[in-house]
């Protein structure tokens, strides 16, 4: 049997836990009425974009009393829908987000790899970057990051002190404290305004009008793909969440709108005509017009909206990264006016080396080989559709062995459903938050899908990454046998760490 590294000890593993389409459809309905755009002519990264805990011991207890004052705020599934209390923080710190132009990303699955690309184009073009995703993956400290790479511990611990003042200025004035990622955002719009940077790269927590990132006037809306989820908040249809996802377009804006449901199309055209907003649409101004798998990744040509860009690489695997990088190709042009202001494309040699650079841990990251061990961090069934049709393409397993840990609140049953066929066996587990779902209560319903010989029963992730090593290994060694490690971002974090990265 395979031993994990010994940096994954249960002791340590407890303590780091603490931290936490459908492509086609008709898009007919998309020459309603709103302005199209499209131009006539037809950085160094850091090599692990996941740090580890700090190394200074008293760094990192200055951390972890940061992480649990945040922990002691509202969690980011409770929700009061408003900006009012982001609003009141921002203005007295004195407007930060005012500081620099943005582009804001919305939609279902995709933001985070999307916003990486986008903040890649742009730092190879010489401009001074922040970036702000969530969930992380293992660090706290990845949601904030500056040229690339997250900002320093000692950095993020100063941000926080910086603010903590006006933080518990606001909260003596509201209803309701600020919540965990209310305050997070503004030591992120902090920062960049400390920085300072050139353009923020900011991906909303959840939907769009009353998300806390919408404080920003984004001069570049981009809407990845939706699908249903979250739907005890943002409604039942894709129509529904469409309509709360667009409000982040903005008066004047440019929306860059990847391949939706017809529906959601729908309403974010309607809402870009209400606002006077531009739209670029992907399979209509922009898309991907050829790609095939290439040794650790997939070579592309891309129409964007100033003309085709050959011979893109990009490490990342799955048809969903090329469309992903379309859709950042499209808001980096949009952001620097190609197709508005000039019929011309951006450098090519200088895209080609931005997307080379790309680095999306988490998703379909190769983190061991013997057996190949693959984590992504699906966790609703039209991304484990992508994830299963990614793994099919690019690895070619004879044998793949699924772990499995997700939340309590997803499609559990969908998600389970879109990997069944290309899983072998699947080992059933959970994640150490609250919110995961019982490993019992997950084997049961993987019964149902796949089948009692199919379905192995380990609440430890640590015990469940064993036995799926295990299962993989006992096909011979040069057989391909593999593990993929999914369900949650927070299941794929901890097996990270588990693994021994970062």
């Amino acid at each position: 049997m395979s031993e994990l590294p010994p940096s994954s000890d249960s002791d340590d593993f407890d303590e780091i836990v603490e931290a936490e389409t459908d492509r086609d459809p008709d898009l007919a309905v998309i020459e309603a009425g709103s302005r199209t755009l499209r131009a006539q002519a037809g950085p160094p990264q850091a090599s692990d974009a996941v740090p580890g805990r700090p190394a200074d011991p008293e760094v990192d207890k200055a951390l972890r009393e940061v992480e649990q004052e945040l922990a002691t705020r509202w969690g980011e599934t409770k929700l009061e829908p408003s900006v009012s209390r982001i609003a009141a923080l921002m203005d007295v710190l004195g407007e930060p987000q005012r500081a620099y132009p943005s582009i804001h990303i919305t939609g279902t699955n995709g933001k985070t790899s999307t916003a990486r690309m986008i903040e890649a184009l742009l730092s190879a073009f010489d401009l001074r970057t922040g970036r702000y995703t969530s969930p992380h993956v293992q660090s706290i400290t990845e949601r904030i990051s500056l040229d690339g790479a997250p900002i320093t511990h000692e950095r993020f611990i100063e941000t926080y002190q910086d603010i903590k003042p006006y933080v518990e200025m606001v909260d003596a004035s509201q209803d309701y404290r600020l919540s965990f990622f209310e305050v997070l955002t503004g030591m992120a719009y902090a920062a960049f305004a400390d920085a300072p940077v050139d353009v923020a790269v900011v991906e909303v927590g959840m939907g769009g009008s009353w998300d806390a990132t919408n404080v920003i006037d984004g001069s570049v809306a981009v809407v990845t793909p939706i699908s249903l989820d979250h739907t005890d908040r943002l409604g039942s249809t894709h129509a529904e969440i469409a309509g709360e996802k667009a409000g982040i377009i903005k008066e004047g804006a440019t929306v860059v709108l990847a391949q939706q449901p017809v529906d959601a199309a729908q309403v974010m055209l309607k809402k870009a005509v209400e606002v006077d907003a531009t739209v670029a649409r992907e399979g209509m101004e922009f898309g991907v017009v050829s790609r095939e798998v290439a040794v650790g990744g997939q070579l592309l040509t891309l129409r964007g909206l100033g003309g085709e860009y050959e011979e893109i690489f990009l490490p990342l695997y799955g048809a969903h990264q090329a469309h992903n990088a379309a859709v950042a190709l499209a808001a980096v042009e949009a952001f620097f006016g190609v197709g508005a202001e000039a019929a011309r494309t951006l450098d090519v040699d200088t895209v080609r080396r931005a997307f080379a650079a790309v680095l999306s841990p988490g998703r379909l990251e190769v983190v061991r080989r013997s057996p190949t061990v693959v984590l992504d961090a699906a966790h609703n069934p039209a991304g484990a559709r992508a994830t299963a049709e990614g793994i099919s393409e690019a690895f070619g397993f004879s044998r793949l062995v699924g772990v499995v840990g997700t939340s309590g609140d997803k499609d559990v049953r969908g998600l389970l459903e879109a990997f069944e066929p290309i899983l072998a066996e699947v080992v059933v587990t959970r994640n150490s938050t609250p919110r995961a779902m019982d490993a019992d209560e997950l084997a049961a319903i993987a019964v149902e899908v796949f089948g009692d010989e199919r379905v192995v029963v380990e609440p430890r992730l640590p015990d469940a990454l064993e036995a799926a090593i295990t299962l993989a290994e006992e096909e011979d060694e040069f057989a391909g046998a593999g593990v993929l490690v999914t369900g949650s971002v927070i299941t794929v974090g901890e097996a990270r760490l588990l693994l021994g990265k970062g």
